[in-house]
C-alpha cells in the first residue's frame, strides 16, 4: 500500500489520510521516518526509537507546543479569531498537562497523581464494573446496539463525572463539549464551525463557575476540589482559566474520549478478526489483558501530540531548526516493524504489546493510563461475557471517523449479538 503514496503531496491535513493513516505510516517508515509536512508546516516523526528519544528529552523537545501554536502554523488568522472570542465571552485556554514543561508540569501533575493513584483506581473497580453491567442491561434484550452511543461513550464519562462531582444526567452535555474540543483540535473546520465549537467550549467554562465557587468554600475529596484548592509552591492556587482548561482537556477529553475510542476500535477489531475473537472467547481471563494492550497498540486513540524544538536538531540526517513544531506520531511508532513483528496484525498473545506508546512515555506518560486500562478491562469483560457472537450489523456501518490529525474517534459502531 505504501508505494501508492506520493510523499511530495502527502499531508496529514488530508481528510483521507486522517480517515486511514496507516498506509501513510507504512510509507514514512520505509522512505521518510522524519518527514516535513509542507502544507501543515510541521515535521512528522514516525519511528519508535526516534519517538522514545524525543519524549525522554524535554530539554530539546519542549512540550510548550500549545494547540494554538499548532493552529498558528496552519491558519494564524483563524487562530487569532478564536482567541478573541475566548477573551470576549469566556477564558482563553491555558496550556494543559501535555503542553507544559517542568517545573509547572510537575506541580500540577502531582495534583492529578493524588486523585488517580493506584489505590484510588482499585477502589473504583466495583463502580466501573457495575456501571458496565447497568449499561449492557439497557440494550441486551434488543440483540443489537450502537456500541459507541450506548456503551463506550457513557462508561468512561460516568466514571469521570463521579470523580469530578458532575451530575450523571449531564454526561451528554459534557459529551457535546468534548466533541467541540476534539473538532477544534482537528483543525479541519470551516470558520463557521470553528466559531460554533469555540462557543461550545465557552459554555463548558461557564458551566463550572458555580461548582468551582462552591468548592472554594466547601472542599471535598473530588479531583476537582484538589484542582481548585491545592496550594502551589509559590503560595498561589490555579486560576479559573487553568482549572477549566485542565477539566476539559486533561480530565474529560483525556479521561473519557481516549477510552471510548479504544473500546470501540477493540470490538471492531474482534469483528474483523474472528480467529482472534475465538481465541479470546476460549480463555477470556487469560487473554483479556493482552487484548487491551493490542487494541491500544493497533488503534492508538491518541495518534500523536506536538513538541517544539528548543535548538537545532539532527534526526536521521534531517536538520530540524530551533522553534520548529514536531508532530510525534505515537500510532506510527506502535506499527513500527523494527519494534513489533507483523505490526499490522492483531495478536492477543503478543508478548511485547505492552511496549506500545499509546499513552506516551517519559515525563508526560498519560497519568490516566491505569484508569483507562481498568475501564477497558471491565468494559470488554462485561460485554464479552454477556453478549455472544458479536458481529457487525449488516448494512448499518460506514465505519468512518471524526476528522482529526491527532485523535482517532469512530463515529458509530452498530453491532448485533446473541444475549448470553
Amino acid at each position: 500500500m505504501s508505494d501508492t503514496l506520493d510523499l511530495n503531496t502527502l499531508t496529514f491535513l488530508d481528510p483521507a489520510v486522517q480517515e486511514c493513516p496507516f498506509p501513510a505510516y507504512a510509507a514514512l517508515h520505509e522512505q521518510a521516518p522524519v518527514f516535513f509536512d509542507r502544507k501543515a508546516g510541521f515535521y512528522v516523526v514516525t519511528a519508535y526509537d526516534d519517538i522514545r528519544r524525543i519524549v525522554t528529552d524535554p530539554a530539546t523537545f519542549s512540550s510548550g507546543a500549545t494547540v494554538e501554536l499548532a493552529r498558528d502554523s496552519v491558519d494564524p488568522e483563524r487562530a487569532e479569531t478564536a482567541r478573541r472570542l475566548f477573551e470576549e465571552k469566556g477564558w482563553l485556554p491555558t496550556p494543559t498537562l501535555s503542553l507544559q514543561d517542568d517545573p509547572r508540569h510537575k506541580e500540577v501533575r502531582a495534583i492529578f497523581q493524588k486523585a488517580l493513584r493506584a489505590g484510588k483506581i482499585r477502589e473504583l473497580d466495583p463502580f466501573i464494573h457495575q456501571t458496565a453491567i447497568d449499561l449492557v442491561d439497557g440494550f441486551i434484550g434488543d440483540g443489537h446496539c450502537d456500541l459507541v452511543r450506548q456503551y463506550t461513550v457513557p462508561l468512561p464519562l460516568i466514571a469521570i463525572c463521579s470523580q469530578v462531582g458532575v451530575p450523571i444526567d449531564d454526561i451528554w452535555a459534557i459529551k457535546r463539549w468534548t466533541d467541540a474540543w476534539m473538532r477544534r483540535f482537528s483543525m479541519m473546520l470551516s470558520p463557521e464551525e470553528e466559531t460554533e465549537c469555540v462557543e461550545a467550549e465557552i459554555e463548558f467554562q461557564h458551566y463550572f463557575e458555580d461548582i468551582v465557587a462552591g468548592l472554594r468554600d466547601r472542599p471535598n475529596d473530588s479531583v476537582l476540589s484538589d484542582l481548585v484548592n491545592t496550594q502551589l509552591s509559590d503560595g498561589s492556587r490555579l486560576g479559573y482559566d487553568d482549572i477549566v482548561s485542565h477539566l476539559l482537556s486533561d480530565l474529560f477529553v483525556g479521561g473519557s474520549e481516549t477510552t471510548t475510542n479504544a473500546m470501540s476500535e477493540g470490538i471492531l477489531l474482534l469483528c474483523e478478526n474472528p480467529d482472534q475473537y475465538a481465541l479470546l472467547r476460549e480463555d477470556l481471563d487469560r487473554h483479556l489483558p493482552g487484548f487491551v494492550e493490542e487494541t491500544l497498540r493497533l488503534q492508538s486513540p491518541v495518534q500523536g501530540l506536538y513538541r517544539v524544538t528548543t535548538r537545532e536538531v539532527d534526526l536521521r540526517g534531517v536538520t530540524i531548526p530551533a522553534r520548529s513544531l514536531v508532530n510525534v506520531r505515537f500510532a506510527a511508532a506502535n506499527r513500527d516493524g523494527q519494534q513489533f513483528a507483523c505490526p499490522a496484525e492483531m495478536d492477543v498473545t503478543r508478548q511485547n504489546a505492552g511496549a506500545h506508546l499509546a499513552f506516551g512515555s517519559g515525563l508526560h506518560h498519560c497519568i490516566g493510563a491505569p484508569l483507562a486500562r481498568r475501564e477497558m478491562f471491565w468494559g470488554f469483560k462485561v460485554l464479552l461475557e454477556r453478549c455472544r457472537n458479536i458481529r457487525l450489523a449488516p448494512g448499518r456501518n460506514d465505519l468512518t471517523h471524526m476528522p482529526g490529525m491527532m485523535l482517532r474517534a469512530l463515529k458509530a459502531l452498530h453491532i448485533e449479538f446473541d444475549p448470553a
